[in-house]
């Protein structure tokens, strides 16, 4: 076995990652070099070209830019207020009410928008004055934002199920959708518990109890965002229309929405536009230039070479998912989610599939790992949010946001060794055997 395409992969996309190159030309770069040690310059340039137009002629990339738009717009439209006002219903009695309210408002407009980024920025910069104006200690606000915005990565509709769908063979969109529900639910109560206790602790304030009036207000003024989880996933998964459908659906649904509240402006869909065609641009590019690095994985070897490793140190499915996730955990912290699972997804899947673990399960199992890894330093990207949100540093979010974390990881282990958690409801409604 010729391990020096291996070897040239490895050492020049670490090289450019370590000069700073973006990820994706990181990618491109260092499949154009790995090429040049097996084929000629010009074949390597033409075969990484093709190989990239070939990882973008998808249908279902479409859903892409659609669920960013959807998202984009509900960011703008009104909804985190409403979404917010609604929480305050379910948990406002809890101890360090506006803290549960941020994780379950969060989990809301996660599940509507998919979009961690838009979730921590929404929800924590609409929150903050009233933490602040209650007392809340910054750090923690910040730590409680930002450990519960990634929630919406797992709850549908998400992107990060809709890449991997691609990358692993054609694994049911809405099987994913359907499988996120129950682990994303657990990572918000994951998150719900050491922050009850740190709130308790600190001694913060109960919010008074809402009136039976005002309750019925805020759910009724909610319903609408919410529904929008209803009509986009219940069409998937009942087989009325595709995933990309549903996304396309989602925006109409979500510009009506908005401009019912009234909370939009001409100016507001330019500004979505623009951040439309820009965060489309940002993944098509990873998706193209990691599609490429598969291709010149596979001529390398590396997922065998991985695999045979994995076989060697584990032997059981339950000691290799242990090692997958100290990998996944580990190069979660420097790796973004779309990067994450475009690489990460060729290289462990086959392996666990030959030790009978479902593609969907795995696939929750890559997105939750993933998932922790943007809260976490050095390049978290909810971290940088979250912290700018809150105006605090991110050295002093890391004392709060530790039992967040352990808390969160411990619920990813229930998700990776429980499989029913991910495979029940996916089963129930007949998407897999």
């Amino acid at each position: 076995m010729d391990l020096s395409p291996a070897f040239v992969l490895s050492a020049a996309f670490v090289a450019l990652l370590a000069f700073g190159v973006p990820i994706s030309y990181a990618t491109g770069l260092a499949s154009i070099t790995a090429l040049l040690t097996i084929m000629p310059p010009l074949p390597a340039i033409t075969v990484t070209a093709q190989r990239i137009a070939t990882g973008l002629d998808s249908f279902a990339l479409l859903a892409i830019p659609f669920f960013f738009m959807a998202g984009s717009i509900m960011n703008r439209g009104g909804i985190a207020r409403r979404l917010i006002d609604c929480a305050k219903v379910f948990v406002g009695w809890m101890p360090g009410p506006l803290a549960q309210i941020t994780i379950l408002a969060n989990m809301m407009f996660g599940c509507v928008s998919g979009s961690a980024v838009a979730a921590a920025s929404a929800i924590g910069g609409t929150m903050q004055p009233s933490m602040d104006k209650a007392g809340y200690d910054r750090s923690y606000t910040a730590a409680v934002n930002i450990s519960s915005c990634i929630t919406g990565l797992l709850i549908p509709p998400s992107g990060a199920f809709i890449v991997y769908s691609l990358v692993s063979g054609g694994t049911s969109i809405a099987a994913l959708f359907v499988a996120g529900y129950l682990p994303g639910l657990l990572l918000g109560l994951a998150v719900m518990i050491p922050a009850w206790m740190m709130a308790k602790k600190r001694g913060y304030a109960r919010l008074p109890s809402p009136t039976l009036s005002e309750s019925s207000r805020a759910v009724l003024s909610a319903l609408p965002s919410l529904g929008l989880i209803l009509v986009v996933i219940g069409g998937i998964v009942g087989g009325v229309f595709t995933a990309t459908e549903g996304s396309a659906i989602a925006v109409v649904y979500a510009l009506a929405l908005a401009l019912a509240y009234r909370e939009l402006s001409m100016d507001d869909i330019g500004q979505i536009l623009v951040d439309t065609i820009v965060a489309t641009s940002v993944v098509a590019l990873m998706v193209g230039t990691s599609m490429a690095m598969a291709y010149v994985m596979s001529l390398a070897e590396i997922p065998q070479i991985i695999g045979d490793w994995v076989q060697s140190a584990a032997g059981n499915w339950i000691i290799a998912l242990l090692l997958v996730n100290i990998v996944l955990l580990l190069m979660g912290t420097f790796l973004d989610i779309t990067p994450g699972i475009l690489i990460f997804t060729p290289i462990f899947l086959p392996v666990l599939a030959e030790l009978g673990v479902d593609p969907v399960h795995f696939g929750v199992i890559l997105v939750f790992n993933l998932c922790l890894g943007i809260v976490s330093p050095p390049t978290g990207s909810a971290l940088f949010i979250g912290c700018a949100v809150a105006r605090v540093s991110i050295e002093q979010v890391i004392r709060p946001l530790i039992p967040l974390f352990a808390w969160s990881t411990a619920a990813l282990l229930v998700v990776t060794y429980v499989p029913g958690l991910s495979l029940w409801l996916p089963r129930l409604f007949g998407l897999i055997k």
